[in-house]
C-alpha cells in the first residue's frame, strides 16, 4: 500500500509527512502536488526517510479560477505541455513511475465534444516521453459530486478514451470511492476494466474515510481485485477521521479478517 500524504499527516508540514509516513510502516507514498518544494530536498526527504514515492498529479492550474488540471482545455495546450514536463521531470528525478494527467473542468457542457478532443490529443502528445522514462500516465474520472463539471466522471467513460488514445502506458487509476459514488457495481467493473487498471485507490463512501468503514466492503473489493489479476500498488487516499496513525489500525482488522 502506498500512502497519500495530500490527505494523510494532516497535520503537519508537507516535507514531515515523509517521515512520519515512514514511523507508521509505510514504504511508499504518493500525492498529488509536490511542486512547491525542490525536487531535490523532497528527494532527499524520501531518501533519508527509506521512502519511495509512488505517484504525482500534474498541477492543477488556477484554482481562483475554478481549474482543476488543463488537459483537456482548448487553448490552454502550451501551458498543459509545461505543467506536463514539470510533473515528468519531478517525477523522473523522484523515481516516481505514475503520473495521473489531470483532465480539468469544463465549464460549459456545449464545449464538452472539443475538451475530450483536446484530451486525446494533448495525451498522445505526451505518452511517448513518458514510456521513455517507464512512467504510467493516469486517467482517473472524478465524482460530479466533489468537482463538478470535471471532464470525465466515469470508469466506464475512460475505457473508451483509452481505447481511442491507444497508447500502453496509458491507464485508468480507478479509485473505489469516486467509481462506487458514480456507478457502483463495482465487482463487475473491476472484471470487466481489469486490463485497463494502471493504479488504484481506496476510501470509505460516502465520507472518505478510513476504507473499512461506509458502505463498501472492503474484504469483498480486495478480494475481487486479487481475481482480477492487479498486481500494482493500492494508494490510500483518504482523509483520516482523526489521528492519521491511530486509525491505520484499521489495516490489522483487515488482515485478523482475512
Amino acid at each position: 500500500m502506498t500512502a497519500n500524504i495530500a490527505f494523510m499527516f494532516a497535520d503537519l508540514p508537507f516535507i514531515d509527512r515523509i517521515p512520519a509516513a515512514a514511523a507508521a510502516g509505510f514504504k511508499f507514498v504518493e500525492c498529488h502536488f509536490p511542486y512547491d518544494i525542490p525536487v531535490d530536498r523532497l528527494l532527499a526527504a524520501l531518501n533519508a526517510a527509506g521512502v519511495q514515492m509512488t505517484g504525482i498529479n500534474t498541477a492543477p492550474g488556477n484554482l481562483e479560477r475554478g481549474e482543476w488540471g488543463l488537459a483537456a482545455i482548448a487553448g490552454q495546450e502550451a501551458q498543459f505541455k509545461a505543467d506536463f514536463n514539470q510533473a515528468l521531470n519531478y517525477a523522473v528525478a523522484l523515481g516516481a513511475k505514475a503520473i495521473h494527467v489531470m483532465a480539468g473542468v469544463i465549464q460549459d457542457p456545449s464545449d464538452r465534444r472539443q475538451a475530450l478532443r483536446v484530451y486525446v490529443d494533448n495525451l498522445r502528445s505526451v505518452a511517448k516521453s513518458a514510456a521513455a522514462h517507464g512512467i504510467t500516465l493516469l486517467l482517473e474520472p472524478l465524482n460530479t459530486r466533489d468537482k463538478p463539471g470535471y471532464l470525465v466522471s466515469r470508469s466506464d467513460e475512460i475505457a473508451e478514451i483509452l481505447a481511442e488514445i491507444a497508447e500502453p502506458n496509458v491507464k485508468l487509476l480507478f479509485d473505489i470511492y469516486h467509481v462506487q459514488i458514480m456507478e457502483g457495481d463495482l465487482t463487475r467493473r473491476i472484471e470487466r476494466h481489469a486490463p485497463l487498471i494502471g493504479h488504484v485507490q481506496l476510501a470509505s463512501v460516502p465520507d472518505r474515510w478510513e476504507p473499512d468503514l461506509g458502505e463498501v466492503q472492503l474484504g469483498h473489493v480486495l478480494a475481487a481485485l486479487d481475481r482480477a489479476g492487479y498486481a500494482g500498488l493500492i494508494g490510500l487516499e483518504y482523509r483520516p477521521r482523526g489521528d492519521t496513525a491511530a486509525g491505520l489500525s484499521w489495516i490489522d482488522r483487515l488482515e485478523a479478517a482475512n
